[in-house]
């Protein structure tokens, strides 16, 4: 009788990637790479000499963030997303269901932000002021002045900033 030999549970050489690899395959640079294992949002294990190496689970990953990136979610919600997942082992088909169903209810709640802004458009966007010969009837004594800058009549969604991707938030930072 033969023996055979049981597959040890971690990664094994042959399912790991270098980050040349990794970065062809995702389309991301390899400075890109880098930048999302230093904040966490992949996983990368060090041979000897320091360099990194990416389960292959890592490119779907990247595709992920690449994704909610063009939806226009930033990196502090994807990095909420992908924390739900698991590193080790290889996040299971249910775990990539439950994290892409939370970006979809983000989604959903980003397309009816744009369908108020599109519905408004036209007259009053909330009160920037767009037009002083309408803002007596949709801000009255400008009482929207009351409630911060910007157009405070926004969806909150639609209101707050999106910092550019050199800088991160706060919570981002300090991992």
């Amino acid at each position: 009788m033969r023996a055979t030999r049981a597959r040890a549970t971690g990664p094994q050489a042959a399912d790991l990637l270098t980050i040349g690899e990794i970065a062809r395959r995702s389309g991301f640079t390899q400075s890109a790479v880098r930048y999302y294992d230093d904040l966490s949002l992949l996983s990368a294990t060090r041979t000897v000499g320091g360099q990194r190496r990416f389960h292959r689970s890592s490119l779907r990953r990247l595709a992920l963030i690449r994704a909610a990136r063009n939806m226009g979610l930033s990196l502090e919600e994807i990095a909420a997303t992908l924390a739900a997942l698991p590193h080790e082992p290889v996040p299971a088909q249910a775990d990539w269901v439950a994290a892409t169903d939370d970006l979809g209810k983000r989604l959903d709640e980003r397309i009816s932000a744009l369908e108020a802004l599109r519905d408004r458009l036209t007259g009053c966007i909330g009160c920037g002021c767009m037009s002083l010969d309408n803002c007596s009837a949709f801000n009255p004594g400008d009482c929207a002045g009351a409630g911060g800058s910007g157009a405070v009549y926004l969806p909150d969604l639609l209101r707050r900033g999106c910092p550019p991707s050199a800088e991160l938030p706060v919570t981002l930072q300090a991992r």
